[in-house]
């Protein structure tokens, strides 16, 4: 990054089809087509951009989007950007509901186009997507699949590459797989991934690729080094699998509830808003930093706190964690367990 940064001015100074592209951009995007197994990339500013310029490049006013309840907001508002035909939302991970709602469609629309969109791993329960069945689904109907596996790159799968390495799925079973920097990589921006087809489209037609500053350079090569880092030291997943482990250990055995996930978002369901804030004042005051998540984030009712573990976290900090949120969740807790 350094580097970079003294090779010329921070910023890129323009979009990428005016003058703004750089070499670190295009370094950057050939070692993501090859960390990802797909045949090209494209880096957005974004991921918020990327989600926005993917669906609305892909669906005409009379197509289907078909999106998992709990998408993140800016798959959401892609959808309503896009003003497709019909936009629908089908219960969490619940494939026959989607596969319901497409047949429908394609009964009534039989030319018509189709998207289906989800979350690899759901930001706010940390749970993964039935991916693989989607994207049979998608196949059957000849849909679009679009994956934003935001929190799974780097994080889920032996190597690190996500929901579509963990379910053994090829470009050709998921076409469009998003990702951002700004979760494992510890950088900032996005990319979409696929065939050279789609990229070149994108390229065209994303208004959030084609009329906004591009990626500063230095960033591009930051984030070409995170992925480096990623694909070397494999250390750091098998830690935070077991930080993972540990963590989930202890709070079934002091009674705490976490929500199903074996991933590093941990949720803890409070309920109401009310309890949530307090509980995360109480973490802080004890010196953690947990921040409450509370609607319109989350429904109502579903207030939580939202632990996130990372490989630089130990044992001992967990341990601590554990005992600090005894204390946070005292009024909720029911069983008396021994620290």
């Amino acid at each position: 990054m350094i580097g970079a940064a003294q090779q010329g001015a921070i910023g890129a100074g323009a979009s990428h089809l005016v003058s703004g592209h750089d070499p670190e951009h295009d370094s950057l995007e050939r070692a993501l087509a090859d960390f990802t197994g797909r045949e090209r990339a494209l880096v957005f500013s974004t991921g918020y951009m990327a989600n926005l310029g993917v669906i609305t490049s892909l669906v005409d006013r009379g197509d289907l989007i078909l999106q998992d309840r709990l998408n993140h907001a800016s798959l959401i508002d892609a959808a309503l950007l896009a003003r497709s035909r019909d936009f629908k939302r089908y219960p969490h991970n619940d494939v026959e509901s989607a596969a319901v709602a497409l047949k429908r469609f394609r009964g009534e629309h039989p030319k018509a186009g189709a998207v289906i969109a989800t979350d690899g791993v759901f930001s706010m329960d940390g749970d993964i997507a039935p991916v693989a069945a989607l994207a049979e689904l998608a196949r059957a109907e000849s849909a679009w699949l679009v994956v934003d596996d935001a929190h799974g790159l780097g994080v889920v799968g032996a190597e690190g590459r996500g929901v579509c390495e963990q379910q053994q799925l090829d470009q050709k079973a998921v076409p469009v797989l998003i990702g951002t920097f700004g979760k494992a990589f510890g950088t900032f921006g996005a990319f979409v991934a696929g065939e050279s087809a789609l990229i070149d489209w994108l390229i065209q037609s994303a208004r959030t690729y084609i009329y906004t500053t591009a990626m500063p350079p230095p960033i591009a090569a930051a984030t070409r080094r995170a992925l480096q880092l990623v694909e070397q030291e494999r250390w750091r997943r098998e830690k935070l699998h077991e930080l993972i482990r540990i963590f989930r250990e202890g709070a079934e055995r002091r009674g705490i509830a976490v929500m199903p996930s074996v991933t590093a978002i941990q949720p803890i369901l409070c309920g109401s808003a009310a309890m949530a804030l307090q509980a995360s004042a109480y973490l802080r005051d004890h010196g953690f930093h947990v921040v409450a998540i509370r609607p319109p984030t989350v429904p109502e009712g579903s207030a939580r706190l939202r632990i996130t573990l990372n490989a630089h976290h130990q044992v001992d900090e967990i341990q601590r964690l554990l005992i600090a949120l005894e204390g946070a969740l005292a009024p909720m807790l029911t069983t008396d367990v021994s620290t």
